[in-house]
């Protein structure tokens, strides 16, 4: 792409054209995307949860399960890829096979979903900062300073280029991702408490207790991996590199999450692990870290386990920021947040734009008095379990709508049976987590309630707003005089 700029003689500076700037390849955006899913994160409270609420041993299938149907819908995104010339993801999607207002209206849900997450993710991570403070010997401090913190850090952060986003996360992620396997390898290395764990392979475990709860922990597992496309404009080859990268970050966190979890269960036995998990969920890695790595061991992975939530936050807060400049790039929201910094070229007036919305979110859980974890995060966490899930859903529609009178040279697997089958799998997912949306959000059925009435009204609002601006042909990407 270009990055030739005009001077005009009233500025005394380059002009930049309402697109962005990046060269980034596809580790980095693996490192991206693979932070948002917050891999630790997941380990230690996503994984006890399956175990005490799932299908217990049989837990780990449920990884591998979820990873087959995201991969076939990967597919057909994929496979439509080169057919989609601008970074907005699943709403240029649906907006090239079902039209403007419908996309801008997914485009909506996705806003609201990211940045529910990306808000909602402070209230673990204050707890978790406190917790690395106290471990350090240090006093007990309220949990929104250290939110403040990381708050500051990530608007900082975001305001920059993107490559320097990306070489924090792949730090970080770096570190959590071989803490962990650590851990495995020296359980798998001791046999386990009793040998190790067949249930991942056991279909008496896999079908045991709710295999529909396990299997809606496991799918809201991958949050994150579909935001590849939304790096495409700063992305190098994109039509070669975010295929790659959808792939490589599916695959990765798959087998990341299901051979962990099996290591886990066998680090206890089945029944054990189970109970453990039930419990004590909320200190079930570390316990078994302790156990098998030592007390060091076990520190490390709670100041990881920090920073693992940093870099979630962080990742989602890219992604936010770029959902905004693409929609202003269509005059959605106000065309001034589609001008890249001059010299970093980078969202930055999107991504304080976010920051603002963020800020106000977790401005409010304070002078609330919400509990971070059980009402903050688990709030928002549910707004975008849900959103998540209904946008992939209507990305496979729109995948399947596009190519239906022309395969473009495509295979039928890719274009058709893969999709269809992916379609097949989402609904499935989206029933049971619709299902028990109020198991998730503390057991309020009201709430539950009130946060799908959140997203249909947000869908709506995008489909007005969409069918307001007229849907142009392209985005603008020329600066405004």
């Amino acid at each position: 792409m270009s990055e030739t700029t005009t001077v005009p003689e009233s500025l005394g500076e380059p002009s930049s054209p309402r697109q962005l700037r990046g060269n980034l390849g596809v580790t980095a955006i693996v490192f991206m995307v693979v932070a948002a899913a917050a891999p630790l994160g997941v380990i230690g409270g996503v994984v006890p949860l399956g175990l005490a609420a799932g299908n217990g041993a049989g837990f780990p299938a449920t990884f591998i399960a979820s990873t087959l149907v995201l991969l076939l819908f990967a597919v057909g995104f994929t496979a439509m890829t080169p057919y989609v010339d601008e970074a907005g993801a699943f709403f240029s999607y649906l907006r090239q096979a079902l039209g403007f207002p419908a996309g801008i209206g997914i485009a909506f849900v996705a806003l609201v979903s990211y940045v529910a997450l990306e808000a909602g993710v402070y209230g673990l991570l204050g707890p978790a900062g406190a917790s690395v403070v106290e471990l350090l010997g240090g006093p007990a401090l309220p949990w929104w300073l250290f939110a403040a913190a990381a708050f500051a850090l990530t608007t900082y952060l975001g305001y920059r280029n993107i490559e320097l986003s990306s070489r924090v996360l792949g730090v970080l992620l770096t570190a959590e991702i071989a803490i962990v396997l650590v851990l495995d390898l020296v359980i798998v290395a001791r046999g386990g408490d009793h040998g190790l764990s067949s249930g991942i392979v056991s279909p008496g475990a896999i079908f045991s207790g709710s295999l529909g709860i396990g299997l809606l922990f496991a799918i809201i597992s991958y949050v994150g991996f579909e935001a590849t496309a939304i790096f495409r404009d700063e992305a190098r080859a994109p039509e070669r590199t975010i295929p790659r990268a959808t792939y490589a970050a599916l695959i990765l966190i798959g087998v990341f999450y299901a051979v962990t979890s099996w290591a886990l269960i066998s680090g206890w036995g089945d029944d054990a692990a189970v109970a453990r998990a039930t419990d004590n969920g909320d200190t079930f890695l570390g316990d078994t870290a302790q156990r098998y790595i030592g007390v060091v061991g076990a520190d490390i992975i709670t100041v990881l386990y920090f920073t693992s939530l940093f870099a979630c936050i962080l990742a989602f807060h890219n992604v936010a920021s770029r959902y905004v400049f693409a929609l202003s790039q269509r005059d959605v929201l106000p065309a001034s947040l589609s001008v890249p910094h001059s010299r970093h070229g980078s969202p930055h007036a999107a991504s304080l734009w976010i920051s603002g919305a963020v800020a106000l979110s977790v401005l409010l859980a304070v002078l609330f008095g919400l509990d971070p974890a059980a009402q903050f995060y688990t709030w928002f966490a549910g707004t975008t379990t849900v959103g998540i899930v209904v946008l992939m859903t209507a990305t496979s529609v729109a995948v399947l709508v596009f190519f239906a009178r022309d395969r473009r040279g495509q295979s039928l697997w890719r274009v058709r049976i893969a999709p269809a089958l992916g379609l097949i799998g989402l609904v499935g997912a989206l029933v049971l987590i619709l299902s028990n949306l109020s198991d998730l959000v503390g057991g309020s059925s009201v709430l539950a309630w009130v946060i799908v009435v959140l997203l249909v009204t947000a869908f709506a609002a995008g489909v007005v707003v969409g069918a307001r601006v007229g849907g142009r042909a392209a985005p603008d990407r020329t600066p405004r005089a």
